[in-house]
């Protein structure tokens, strides 16, 4: 029969975990985060093409949130990652136009969403083709890159489905004079 006082003295020979092993366990738990972190939560993407200019300019890294359409859902003026709708192999960066169940219009070099004028301070001075009006289907996006003269978006290849959004970009961090969140811009 084993005494207290022997088990006692068992836990506290208990060998201590060898450096290689705590080194391992630590790399495992840290890529494990980084799969969950890059596949569940946040992921970065950098700006291959001038269709965001001024915005997002060529080679700008942003970070996109994967969390924010868990909760709620796109609106006009964000700025989203998708799978391109015609090459799902591919992610474009836009900016969200109009919703499903609007309908958008470009007239006279200005932008109308449900036939009211919309104001985009966040573009240059510039000159767009009129276009439409065309009814954006429910669970479908409409979405311009803000150099609208050298964008491929939907007003050439249609509409963006919901279920192709990888995120909304939330952070611009490099180059390192840009460093800003994307709200608001």
């Amino acid at each position: 029969m084993k005494r207290p006082e022997d088990s006692t003295v068992q836990a506290e020979q208990k060998q201590p975990k060898s450096a290689i092993r705590e080194i391992a366990e630590a790399v495992l738990i840290a890529v494990v985060l980084a799969f969950v972190i890059r596949f569940f939560l946040f992921q970065p993407f950098y700006i291959p093409s001038g269709s965001m200019e001024p915005t997002l300019m060529p080679l700008d890294r942003i970070i996109v949130s994967k969390v924010n359409y868990y909760f709620s859902e796109p609106k006009r003026g964000d700025i989203i990652v998708f799978r391109y709708p015609l090459d799902e192999s591919r992610d474009f960066v836009k900016r969200v136009i109009a919703l499903g169940g609007e309908t958008v219009e470009i007239r006279n070099n200005q932008l109308y969403v449900n036939g009211e004028k919309i104001s985009e301070p966040y573009l240059p001075p510039l000159k767009m083709e009129d276009f439409g009006p065309k009814a954006v289907p429910e669970g479908q996006l409409f979405v311009m890159g803000d150099n609208r003269n050298h964008s491929d978006d939907s007003r050439r290849w249609g509409f963006v489905p919901r279920n192709n959004i990888i995120g909304k970009a939330v952070f611009l961090y490099w180059p390192l004079n840009r460093i800003r969140t994307t709200e608001g811009i």
